[in-house]
């Protein structure tokens, strides 16, 4: 029996809020960890004004010699949450919308009564919306933010990224757009049957369980642009994908990655150092990846949509918690 997601309105905070299935079933992702997107090569002042003083992110300290000298990736940290900003010679916007909530939206609020002079010129905007409980922002390259207040329901007991944020939140829905006629049907039974979701289909959208309290909705796009890769080759000749990718952590990662595997979407991505070619590497590594979406139904059919995934494990192999999860504990 696959899970079923249970989602409550909440209309002091405007979002759909994804609760624990009410299933004996366990869901196998645990959260989603981060969304990686490029920034514009030469742009670190841009990535501060918009994710470390509006958005109140923290500077992950892992990443703090690349703040000082001005240039490579910056980690942006919320909570137990994180942005991952690589440079490239063109940023990127992602196809979707963000939505981020907060414990409270005061101090953004006041940030952007005067938000800094480095943003005008850039492509970013903000709007207050529904009564001050959200907030509308556009980033320097086009990117769709919605922040909401959610009160103590922002917080995540379970963790958190380093650093020291000037803002208590967390990622709470990433909607991802897809070109309109994709089978939102096939999308959610990927997600229910190679990686252990629990979802829910509304009209035009799936919604995608990333653990006990986040979505990743997935929406018909309606005449927008619904493109996630930017397929390419290394200077050597290998295939890699420099398009956005999200990242999450799974209980039992060896066991998506034969049921992936079957499906024929395991990836290796010559983009990035690790590179999982077998069930034995991905344990070894605490990853594998994955590129194309497809209905475990119809997998003639092709891929629904490219979006990749960094499928990251909890666990090491001899039990003990992967170094980079922000879990405080090894769920049992």
């Amino acid at each position: 029996m696959l899970p079923t997601l249970r989602l409550a309105p909440s209309s002091r905070v405007g979002v759909l809020r994804a609760q624990a299935p009410a299933t004996s079933v366990e869901q196998n992702v645990l959260l989603l960890d981060h969304l990686n997107i490029n920034h514009e090569k030469g742009r670190h002042d841009l990535v501060s004004a918009f994710y470390f003083h509006l958005l109140g992110c923290a500077p992950d300290p892992r990443k703090a010699e690349n703040l000082q000298k001005g240039r490579k990736t910056l980690w942006a940290n919320l909570g137990i949450t994180q942005f991952h900003l690589p440079e490239a010679d063109r940023a990127q916007r992602w196809a979707g919308a963000v939505t981020l909530g907060y414990v409270s939206l005061a101090g953004v609020r006041e940030r952007l009564a005067a938000p800094p002079q480095v943003l005008q010129g850039s492509l970013f905007s903000h709007a207050i919306d529904d009564g001050d409980s959200s907030i509308s922002l556009t980033d320097p390259w086009g990117s769709s933010f919605r922040l909401v207040e959610m009160g103590a329901a922002a917080r995540d007991p379970r963790g958190a990224q380093g650093g020291e944020p000037r803002e208590e939140g967390r990622l709470v829905d990433l909607r991802c757009d897809v070109p309109a006629g994709s089978s939102l049907a096939g999308i959610g039974r990927f997600y229910a049957q190679v990686l252990g979701c629990a979802v829910e289909a509304i009209a035009g959208q799936v919604i995608v369980a990333m653990g006990p309290q986040q979505t990743l909705t997935f929406a018909l796009a309606d005449g927008r642009d619904a493109s996630h890769d930017d397929l390419a080759l290394t200077a050597e000749g290998e295939p890699c994908n420099l398009g956005p990718h999200v990242s999450l952590y799974l209980r039992d990662m060896a066991a998506a990655y034969e049921r992936a595997h079957r499906l024929g979407v395991t990836y290796v991505n010559h983009r990035f150092k690790r590179r999982a070619y077998s069930r034995e590497e991905a344990i070894e590594q605490c990853m594998f990846r994955i590129l194309d979406v497809v209905d475990p139904e119809d997998v003639g059919a092709g891929p629904i949509v490219r979006l990749e995934h960094e499928v990251r494990s909890v666990t090491k192999a001899d039990g003990s918690k992967y170094k980079s999860c922000p879990l405080d504990e090894v769920p049992v």
